[in-house]
């Protein structure tokens, strides 16, 4: 008698478990590059990544108070040498910045190939959105970036592309800056590695 209740108790906590275990699994990373796919060009090389992570409880949290955050997202092209180390062809960089408007409770987010500042200068692409989730799902999307000219691409030889996106710490005002430093609530930083393989290989 006393093993057949002790045998029941043990499958309800097990079937209580199941669930939580499953969904703890089924959960995706937090950080991470769903796709990345390199694409040539007459005119150079382009690059189109599909990205996830989650924004900082603590960067959230300064949106809503009216504090800009701001992205980057940047592009090494190496070509590879077997007789030392590889060389840098190109880089490319695109600045980002997210804004909200409590006044209108919408959400901007601007984009550049420089660092964006409050004065207005520089040439800079805007959207706007009624929903967080739908600005942040426009970072997540990069469609056909161009991250290099087709002079710098050699076509029979083999290169290799650093990706990374990040929240850009240094833009953060001084008082964040210092209060987030070493701290996980405003960590994001998402990489991937992608190998170019020659033309005549593909």
């Amino acid at each position: 008698m006393v093993r057949s209740v002790f045998v029941w108790v043990i499958a309800w906590l097990l079937v209580l478990a199941w669930p939580v275990s499953v969904c703890a699994q089924a959960q995706p990373l937090a950080s991470d590059v769903a796709d990345l796919r390199l694409e040539r060009a007459d005119d150079g090389l382009y690059l189109s990544a599909t990205l996830q992570f989650a924004l900082p409880e603590l960067a959230e949290d300064a949106l809503y108070k009216g504090i800009p955050m701001f992205f980057v997202a940047e592009a090494q092209v190496l070509r590879e040498r077997w007789y030392w180390s590889d060389r840098q062809v190109a880089t490319a960089t695109r600045h980002l910045r997210l804004s909200y408007q409590p006044l209108t409770r919408r959400w901007r987010l601007s984009t550049s190939t420089s660092p964006i500042s409050n004065t207005g200068l520089g040439v800079v692409l805007g959207q706007n959105f009624d929903d967080l989730r739908d600005a942040v799902s426009a970072m997540q999307r990069i469609s056909r970036w161009k991250i290099a000219n087709a002079d710098e691409i050699d076509a029979d030889a083999v290169h290799k592309v650093n990706f990374r996106f990040r929240l850009d710490m240094s833009q953060l005002p001084r008082p964040l800056q210092i209060g987030a430093v070493g701290s996980a609530g405003w960590s994001l930083a998402v990489t991937r590695n992608q190998w170019l393989m020659p033309e005549a290989a593909r």
